[in-house]
């Protein structure tokens, strides 16, 4: 799963008001965002196999220590607990926060065949394999990325012109890039797959840059400091 994962992180902006979406989107994507760096430095692997499922040429071979539930509960722990160094936020939220990483498998084990670890060390493999079906996996990945926007577009209003304009870049930038994924030809290696995947930074940072220019919107709690 792809954008479904950024729709959840959207719609976390209404339980988690203080904390900024950049914030959200590394806590659902934070899977996403370690994966490619245990790929590049040997620790997980998988291969390009052409067929695999009809959305994803990827196999995804070996990947406790990003995938996990167990790992992910772990990470989910330790994000919270530094976002409560840093920012000292209230039990809610942190909730919130951790739950948003441990999300992360359970949507992947929607979409994925039977390739998600339960445990770092087990051998039992999880996934309901909604990616041999195209249909399936548009209708559901974009309800809930359509789900998240919308929540966050009622959550938040813009400041300026750069939180009105730049709310909707980001949902159509989005868009294309899975879109690409769903229908381009397969990617050419290993190692180009890991390292364009370090451009989902960029999608971090869009999202910190966003919430400072938009506030909560009146009857959604109320003002609050700038998001962190």
């Amino acid at each position: 799963m792809f954008i479904g994962h950024f729709g959840l992180g959207f719609g976390a902006k209404a339980a988690a008001r203080q904390v900024s979406l950049g914030t959200l989107i590394l806590a659902c994507q934070f899977a996403d965002l370690l994966w490619p760096n245990l790929v590049l430095a040997g620790v997980e692997r998988f291969d390009i196999a052409p067929g695999n499922t009809v959305v994803t040429p990827l196999a995804f071979t070996h990947y406790p220590w990003s995938h996990s539930l167990e790992s992910l509960l772990i990470w989910g722990v330790l994000f919270a607990f530094v976002y409560w160094l840093l920012h000292r936020g209230a039990r809610g939220t942190l909730l919130v926060i951790a739950a948003l990483v441990v999300s992360h498998w359970f949507l992947d084990v929607l979409v994925h065949r039977p390739d998600l670890p339960l445990t770092i060390a087990g051998t039992q493999r999880y996934g309901l394999g909604l990616w041999n079906s195209i249909p399936a996996t548009l209708a559901v990945e974009l309800s809930l990325f359509a789900a998240g926007v919308f929540i966050y577009a009622r959550t938040t209003v813009a400041r300026d012109r750069c939180g009105r304009f730049g709310l909707w870049a980001l949902v159509a930038f989005l868009l294309f890039v899975y879109l690409g994924n769903l229908f381009g030809p397969p990617p050419p290696s290993v190692a180009a797959v890991a390292w364009s995947a370090q451009a989902m930074w960029l999608l971090v940072a869009w999202g910190y840059w966003l919430d400072r220019h938009r506030r909560l919107r009146a009857g959604s709690g109320g003002p609050v400091p700038s998001a962190i």
